[in-house]
């Protein structure tokens, strides 16, 4: 079959109706599902057979979705949870136990920054935070023989800093690990990092995705490119390189000599490469192929902890996939006027948008992202924290909300208020200043926009 536009996959993808079944994905709200032998529910347990008997581990509506963010992002399976914060968790966690360790960059969202440094702490799982801006000595220096991945945010929240996915791809790889981008606000319409190396790709559905505002959740998507037992990277074509007289590979594969198959996998990745007693022994790897990350995490994780979405979420976060393609083009076509204005703006001390010809990672999203970033600029008023807050006090339809990325234009004050539980010492780790404030550009009008933003920045000196 032919393979489908992104356009086209927002509205068609995951859910194909027969003879005389609803065009729109119907919402299965049923916690269980009959069948008509015993022995065909065992063989579901066992997981011998694919169906669905409970939702706690799969229902239609959340697994159509699933599909369709699967299609989305190039990969071979995806996984809803309730809420992005789950999905980042259960993506590491299904990978790493006691006793591990894992590399993030220090620039991810204040939650993400909390639940790797705090509370994975606490379950026996020690994270290093790097600054990407460092050279790659100094972060290859971090890896140690029981690191079992790396992690990155493609647009960081709230800083909006880039991340350079296939150079921490070819890092990760010499290493033996998977790279891990959490792709929130760029979407899969705007980047597409498994075309870059990456392996797994995180998404909090509560933001573009949904669009709205009305549901929590988050998704796990695995490229399938990942060699479990291995520990390599199988390198697939790059199709944004094609035709450019550049190496298509996305990325290298690991050149040093490798033991054998079982011995590697096992001692890096045993919840992958070593029998499940669980399960009756099953090995996930030996059975589900590339689909071994993605039917672990179901069968181990999801079946333990629980954290899966309600069908009615999922097919509201379904109808926010629709238009999706549409709204990422309005959102980053009125955040570029919005940044220009902002950094013409005598009250403005900084901007950070990587629109911004003038921006330091400007090259990094021309190319990953040359047809736009997202649509939430960073930046700094002159003066006081107090002039900041007044500011925001003053606009009349743009909200102060705690969210982020939805059809409506939006601000917060991030060390206020997403990342107030981190000390000054790990917001300046983190890439927050006491003056940022975080704009998430809607799609109203933007001189609607601009003139409300106008009439706020006239309550501070400057």
């Amino acid at each position: 079959m032919k393979k489908r536009n992104l356009e086209t996959i927002c509205i068609h993808g995951g859910w194909k109706p027969g003879k005389g079944q609803p065009q729109q994905l119907p919402i299965y709200q049923s916690t269980t599902y009959r069948y008509e032998t015993s022995e065909q529910m065992a063989r579901l347990f066992d997981l011998k057979d694919e169906g669905y008997f409970y939702t706690r581990l799969a229902n239609p509506t959340n697994d159509a979705v699933a599909r369709k963010i699967a299609a989305l992002e190039g990969g071979v399976g995806a996984v809803l949870t309730s809420s992005g914060q789950a999905a980042n968790f259960y993506a590491i966690f299904n990978i790493c136990q006691a006793g591990d360790h894992f590399i993030t960059s220090n620039t991810i969202y204040g939650g993400t920054f909390n639940l790797f440094g705090v509370t994975l702490k606490k379950l026996g799982i020690e994270c290093t935070f790097v600054d990407p801006d460092w050279d790659d000595e100094r972060i290859e220096a971090c890896f140690r023989p029981n690191t079992k991945c790396f992690f990155g945010e493609t647009i960081s929240n709230p800083g909006g800093n880039v991340f350079d996915i296939e150079r921490f791809a070819k890092m990760a790889h010499r290493h033996g690990v998977p790279l891990i981008v959490d792709n929130t606000f760029a979407t899969p319409i705007n980047c597409r990092p498994f075309e870059w190396g990456c392996d797994i790709v995180t998404h909090s559905t509560t933001k573009y995705m949904d669009g709205h505002a009305t549901q929590v959740g988050g998704a796990v998507v695995d490229s399938g490119n990942f060699d479990w037992e291995t520990c390599t990277h199988r390198p697939t074509p790059n199709p944004s390189l094609a035709g450019r007289g550049e190496d298509s590979s996305t990325t290298e594969m690991v050149t040093t000599p490798l033991p054998t198959r079982e011995r590697l996998g096992e001692g890096r990745f045993p919840g992958l490469c070593t029998p499940d007693e669980s399960y009756h022994g099953l090995t996930y790897t030996k059975a589900f192929g590339k689909m071994a990350y993605t039917t672990k995490l179901v069968a181990q994780l999801m079946r333990d902890l629980g954290s899966i979405p309600a069908p009615q979420n999922s097919f509201l976060l379904n109808l926010g996939l629709e238009t999706l393609h549409l709204r990422m083009a309005r959102h980053c076509e009125n955040a570029q006027k919005v940044a220009e204005w902002l950094e013409k703006n005598p009250k403005v001390s900084w901007v950070n948008y990587a629109g911004l010809p003038s921006n330091k990672y400007y090259a990094l999203a021309q190319k990953y992202m040359p047809n736009g970033t997202c649509g939430v600029i960073a930046f700094g008023l002159k003066g006081t924290k107090e002039e900041a807050i007044r500011f925001m006090d003053s606009l009349e339809f743009i909200s102060i909300v705690t969210h982020v990325a939805d059809a409506r234009t939006c601000v917060l004050h991030p060390a206020s208020h997403t990342h107030r539980q981190l000390s000054d010492e790990q917001l300046r780790e983190a890439g927050v200043a006491p003056d940022l404030v975080r704009l998430s550009v809607g799609i109203e009008n933007v001189e609607d926009i601009i003139a409300d933003l106008e009439q706020a920045m006239k309550n501070i000196e400057g």
